[in-house]
Parts: C-alpha cells; structure tokens; sequence
C-alpha cells in the first residue's frame, strides 16, 4: 500500500513538474526569442540620423505606435515622447514619410489625426504624414504597413519595453525594420507596462508563428501621394 502511495505520488509530482516547466517554457521562449533578436535591431535616434546623414541608409517610412491622447487632443506623455523623436528623426532625413498608427475605432476617440496635428504643428508638411486609423494593436499596425501602405523597410519609435515586440511582428511579417526608443521620460505605469508586455509577447509570436491576417483590412494606400488622403 506504501509502495502504490509512493508511486501515485511520484507520477503526480512528474505531471505537475511537466506542467510547470511547460508554462515556464510558454513564457520564456517568445519573450526571450523576442529581446534577442530585436534588440540586433535597435538603434540610438544619433546612429539613425547619422547613417541617413553619412550614408544614405533611409527607410520607407518612419512608424509611431500610438498611444493614449487626452480629450482636448494633447497627446499622453509617452506618445509625445514617441512622436517628438520621430518628429526629429525625420528631420534628419531617415525617412520621408511618416505613418501615425493608432487606434480610431471610437468616433470621438481619434489617436492618429491628433499624432498627425501635432507633427504639423512641429513643422511636418502635412502631406508627408500618413494616418492608419485601424493600427488597433502592434501586431495590425505591422501587417497594415506591408499590406496596406505597401512598406519594404520601416523605421519604428516607440519605447524600447514596446519595441522588441514590435519589431519582431515587423521582421516576422517580412518588413525590413528597425527601431528607435523613446524612453525620454519615467513613466508612471511603467511596472504594469512591463509586465503587460510579457503576455503580449506570447499572443505575437503565435500570430508571427501562424502569419495571422489582421482583422482591419482596407484599400492600399500609396506613400507617393500626399498623407492628406488619410487624415480622418
């Protein structure tokens, strides 16, 4: 009887070592794989205008996430951030083009005409700013530049906890990406930031894995016209 007790619970204990290893594996593997490989990717806002400057290395277009806007239009502190080094890195010619991806699916919650607002009122011409009023997540925002706005190669800005991600979905779609970080400021949430993050990573390496196809699709949208097209 001893022996039966002991066997029952060795082989509970191998199950539930099994389980946890697996849920560690879950985890580690995509957020691991994710750093890695992005962070090869990732460049100072200095080293990107000084290849744009030195040696001609330009992008398609240079892409913002968005993120939180306030109701009178002002963008949140990390999207300001996002955009104020866009905002230069066009000016230093990385690329001349730039898409505001954010979420529009509200009619009286507009990320992108408020990003793009503020770039115009930096001193962007308008026609250079593209808005993507469907980039509800990181993972459409990137299926959306290959498919929509037809990019080969983009420069992405978004905080650097973000973009690993980000530039794994872009890479992972077969956009030649790469990415700046805009950690200019401390951000208050940035603990829940963090550990969102992990969890999002999981769920974009199983769409990167499957080659999921984003769930706003919309007529292409040529870069050689004016952004204007797509302002609302």
């Amino acid at each position: 009887m001893i022996s039966l007790i002991k066997k029952i619970f060795k082989f509970f204990f191998s199950l539930v070592m099994a389980v946890v290893v697996c849920c560690v594996l879950v985890v580690a593997v995509p957020n691991l794989w994710e750093v890695g490989t992005s962070s090869l990717h990732m460049v100072s806002e200095e080293e990107a205008g000084d290849a744009a400057q030195t040696d001609g290395t330009t992008y398609d277009a240079i892409l913002v996430l968005g993120a939180a806007v306030y109701a009178d239009g002002t963008p949140s502190t990390i999207l300001q951030d996002r955009l104020d080094v866009a905002i230069r890195l066009y000016q230093a010619g990385v690329a001349p083009k730039i898409i505001m991806s954010g979420d529009n699916r509200d009619a009286n919650y507009n990320e992108c005409y408020n990003m793009k607002s503020y770039a115009i009122a930096a001193g962007v011409p308008s026609e250079d700013v593209f808005c993507d009023h469907r980039g509800v997540c990181t993972y459409d925002s990137m299926y959306r530049a290959k498919n929509v706005f037809g990019v080969e190669s983009l420069m992405v800005v978004t905080q650097s906890y973000h973009l690993y991600r980000a530039l794994f979905d872009a890479n992972g779609l077969g956009i030649d990406a790469w990415g700046v970080g805009s950690d200019i400021h401390e951000y208050a949430d940035q603990d829940y930031y963090d550990k969102r993050e992990v969890l999002a990573r999981i769920n974009d390496f199983k769409k990167v894995l499957c080659k999921e196809t984003s769930e706003y699709l919309s007529e292409p949208v040529s870069l050689d016209q004016s952004g204007d097209v797509t302002y609302w």
